[in-house]
């Protein structure tokens, strides 16, 4: 998929938990080497950072090789925003002025000095076989090679995706054995990072290319220790098209993350309420494009107007602030030594009182704190049992999409203390018998039903 930043470099074409079924037989190999990784490493179709804790990215892209000048403050703004990663554009000297050595142990150190972590990405790859210039991965592959020296030791704080969207709309049958081989130099360079690969065909993998040649990839690394990027726009412009696409990686125990996704685009209108959602209900990261720069038409894709934190644009809101969003779901990791920050994985239990009349129902809803520190700013989410819709609604505020509902604080409930509780309410009606949900998660973890 294509999009166009504007800089002095010249113009960007680019586009930017529940494990259902067995491991695969490659993955049912036992992952000594994975185990030993010295920083970031999957394991069971997870992402874990060095202290061996699940991590979820939740981040922005930002175009480090055409606005190198405003990496600094970029990163400082987004930290303050709440993301815990930042995915990073470098470029290997083919298409664009090249990010030398030097320049890459600048932007590390600068990711660790705000305590995000950094996936640095190479991007002349982009659209190869279809956009003019654009370069294979094993070039991308020279590249990391000749910064080796940028990210040797910093296995903890970076991920290293080897090359953006690697084929356009041509060629791209070549994925599978191209980053297989990328993949095996890495590693026999001796890469123990973790590694991710993005989709062909503009990076959203219509072709499902990657999706159905996924488990052979990730068979082909030595470390076990690779991460697929699928890029949202157009194509997944459905909430039925974005869950089904996660769920196939989810039950193939398959580490997924949406390493580019936007709020609109020229090829289509991208559902990035269902691409959070989903995120969020299967423990997927993101990382939207994009901070700012946006440039040729696509300046929508800025959440910030002139690089200016103080000016989010709606998207720049929805992204941080909205419903599933950066704010209210990332984490830290727990690498940066205090064993991480923000939302806190939930210790809670939902008591959910059910009153029935038949067509209307009402509903006394408590959320008891069973942790040992208080709870600042949450989201409940749970599903209808049925085809009840949503009425009334006190002491908190709630939304629906077909049976999912999702509740977050008003100013008076915002908090809830360790070991206290917050109450809210509401009504409804329903054309069928009425039941209590089945389960409950706070800020994207699963709460007790007391």
């Amino acid at each position: 998929m294509r999009k166009r930043l504007a800089a002095a470099a010249g113009a960007l074409l680019a586009c930017a938990a529940s494990l259902l079924a067995a491991p695969t037989s490659a993955q049912a190999q036992p992952q000594t080497r994975a185990q030993a990784a010295p920083g970031f490493h999957v394991a069971g179709g997870r992402l874990l950072d060095a202290n061996g804790e699940d991590f979820v990215l939740r981040g922005v892209n930002h175009a480090h090789a055409w606005y190198p000048a405003r990496t600094a403050q970029t990163l400082k703004d987004v930290k303050a925003l709440g993301a815990n990663s930042v995915r990073v554009v470098l470029a290997t000297g083919d298409r664009w002025t090249k990010n030398d050595a030097a320049d890459v142990a600048a932007v590390v150190a600068q990711c660790k000095q705000n305590r995000l972590v950094c996936v640095l990405e190479a991007h002349d790859t982009t659209g190869y076989g279809e956009q003019a210039g654009a370069v294979t991965l094993s070039r991308a592959v020279d590249y990391w090679i000749g910064v080796k020296d940028a990210v040797q030791g910093q296995e903890k704080y970076v991920i290293l995706n080897i090359g953006n969207e690697p084929y356009g709309n041509s060629g791209y049958a070549a994925w599978t054995s191209d980053t297989a081989g990328a993949l095996a130099r890495m590693r026999a360079a001796g890469f123990r990072h973790t590694l991710m690969v993005d989709a062909p065909n503009w990076g959203q993998d219509w072709s499902f290319t990657m999706r159905d040649h996924a488990a052979e990839v990730f068979a082909a690394d030595p470390e076990r220790n690779t991460v697929f990027s699928i890029h949202m726009y157009g194509v997944f412009n459905t909430a039925e098209k974005v869950r089904s696409y996660l769920d196939r990686f989810i039950s193939q125990r398959l580490p997924i993350v949406v390493g580019e996704f936007g709020d609109m685009h020229s090829d289509g209108d991208p559902d990035e309420d269902a691409i959070m959602s989903s995120a969020r209900q299967l423990g997927v990261g993101y990382l939207g494009w994009s901070w700012s720069g946006n440039g040729g038409g696509v300046e929508y894709l800025d959440m910030a107007t002139g690089f200016d934190a103080a000016r989010l644009t709606g998207w720049g809101q929805r992204v941080f602030s909205g419903a599933d969003g950066i704010r209210q779901t990332a984490r830290e990791s727990g690498v940066f030594g205090d064993g991480g920050s923000g939302p806190a994985p939930a210790s809670c239990s939902v008591d959910y009182r059910l009153g029935d009349w038949g067509a209307s129902f009402n509903a006394d809803v408590t959320i008891r704190n069973t942790g040992t520190t208080a709870v600042k700013g949450w989201q409940l989410a749970f599903a209808f049992p049925g085809d009840q819709k949503l009425g009334s609604v006190w002491n908190a505020k709630a939304v629906q999409q077909g049976s999912e509902v999702k509740v977050t604080h008003e100013s008076w409930t915002e908090t809830i203390p360790a070991g206290g509780s917050v109450s809210f309410g509401f009504n409804g009606s329903s054309g069928t018998a009425n039941g209590v949900p089945a389960a409950f998660g706070l800020n994207g973890a699963a709460c007790a039903k007391g």
